[in-house]
């Protein structure tokens, strides 16, 4: 296991993508920066895809992470909004994939479970734990940053010596272990 590497943390969505990146140095963590991408404005479905693909394009270019973790699209009752939740999440993946970066996703109770110990926990808690493992002050505008950041660290903390992990390294691996997705 890397004692030193980069996770980039995100938290797909079609209005608002959160970001996070941490540094890993031995048993340390440290923020290296956390952001959303504002969607908001754009009317074109198809825009804000691509503005998601660019976005997770620049910010591997920009801090060149080792990794990628990402929130999970979560079982809701509005079919249409966890299709537009799918695709963000799938066309940030593409973004990493283009880069030949390995992915891993987490669902939304995981990373609560594994940031504070509790699945259950609001947007705020983990906020709030986040501020202490990281040693930062400021709650950012968008829980959605500090949502992103919460994946990295929760990858981080599932990577342990010895246990397997499904990632992938790019295109070929992800169609190698998934025969029968339809592209």
């Amino acid at each position: 296991m890397a004692t030193d590497k980069i996770i980039l943390g995100i938290d797909p969505g079609t209005n608002i993508m959160g970001y996070g990146l941490i540094h890993i140095k031995g048993n340390k963590i440290e923020l290296i920066v956390m952001g959303v991408l504002r969607l908001e404005k754009i009317a074109d479905p198809a825009l804000k895809l691509q503005k998601i693909f660019e976005k997770v394009v620049h910010l591997i270019e920009e801090y060149k992470p080792d990794e990628l973790a990402i929130e999970a699209p979560f079982f809701g009752k509005n079919v249409q909004s966890m299709l537009k939740l799918g695709r963000a999440q799938g066309v940030a993946i593409a973004g990493a994939l283009s880069k030949n970066l390995p992915i891993q996703e987490y669902s939304p109770k995981k990373i609560k479970q594994s940031i504070t110990g509790n699945g259950n926990a609001s947007k705020e808690q983990v906020s709030e734990m986040l501020k202490t493992l990281l040693n930062f002050k400021e709650t950012p505008e968008f829980l959605d940053a500090t949502d992103a950041l919460g994946v990295a660290v929760c990858h981080h903390f599932q990577r342990k010596p010895g246990t397997a992990t499904k990632t992938y390294s790019g295109w070929k691996s992800f169609l190698a272990e998934n025969p029968n997705k339809k592209i």
